[in-house]
């Protein structure tokens, strides 16, 4: 039986799940620069408007958990969240980034549409609470160490806060070192809670740790993984988007060009209709 996602108010003018079409979290990794970030997220709307996905923009403003100690993290809590709310009231663009730490989440919550819950935090007991007291939507990244089932204690979490505006990401199970592998029975698992599914595509192709002081990666196989994500009845992807992943201060190794974003849009658009059978 196909479950109906409930539906989800991330601004007046967005709602994603329900009977919507899939939507797109995207962007670079972590706020590299005010003058990037602004670049980017304008690119990426322009491209989502035209392929009629609906579009919420991340970038990390500290990436905590980077391999190495000397790894950039970005330009920090105050000042990354200035950068987005910048975006978000400039370009009208719904923003999403991550927490980390319990302190973090009151400023978070003054800016962010969608706070994120990054996946080696899932199991964090306070900072699930504290972000749900918030009210906003939370993504809640599945851990790698998880089975997609075990999601459901995260779920209960969140709920015992009173809300219910919830999105699930399935990023990828550890699959011996420094490998991950989608099994794509997460998706309908998850769905089973009633709650939007996301995919993210580019953190499921990393190698964490892989190239030793910094996680690799095999980004030619991202489209491969989001055409599977559609098939497979996912409301939304998470993409790493670069305009030049090879110079991205944070996962260049599993980042998609920004040139490949509008021709793999119109690819899943497609995949969708042949999947649901109706206009999307």
């Amino acid at each position: 039986m196909s479950i109906v996602p409930r539906e989800i108010g991330v601004t007046p003018d967005l709602c994603i799940g329900g009977f919507q079409t899939f939507f797109l979290i995207a962007g670079p990794c972590v706020i590299e620069s005010e003058e990037h970030a602004f670049s980017m997220a304008g690119a990426l709307k322009q491209i989502c408007d035209e392929a009629s996905v609906p579009f919420i923009f991340k970038a990390s403003y500290d990436k905590a958990n980077r391999s190495a100690l000397d790894s950039y993290r970005g330009p920090g809590q105050e000042e990354g969240l200035k950068i987005l709310g910048q975006i978000k009231q400039e370009l009208k663009i719904p923003v999403l980034s991550d927490v980390h730490e319990t302190g973090q989440v009151e400023k978070a919550a003054e800016v962010l549409d969608i706070i994120q819950i990054p996946a080696l935090l899932c199991r964090q007991t306070d900072l699930l609470l504290a972000a749900a007291a918030t009210g906003k939507p939370i993504n809640i990244k599945k851990g790698q160490f998880l089975a997609p089932g075990d999601m459901k204690n995260a779920v209960d979490k969140v709920l015992s806060q009173g809300n219910q505006d919830i999105i699930l990401t399935e990023r990828g199970t550890s699959f011996g070192y420094n490998n991950l592998v989608f099994d794509v029975r997460a998706v309908p698992i998850m769905k089973e809670w009633g709650f939007p599914v996301c995919v993210d595509a580019s953190h499921i192709v990393q190698r964490p740790g892989g190239l030793g002081t910094a996680s690799g990666g095999d980004a030619a196989f991202i489209p491969h993984v989001a055409r599977a994500a559609i098939a497979v009845g996912a409301d939304g992807l998470f993409l790493e988007v670069h305009d030049k992943p090879s110079r991205a201060l944070s996962d260049k190794h599993n980042s998609l060009i920004l040139n490949d974003l509008s021709g793999l849009l119109t690819t899943l658009r497609k995949v969708r209709r042949a999947v649901f059978r109706k206009r999307c």
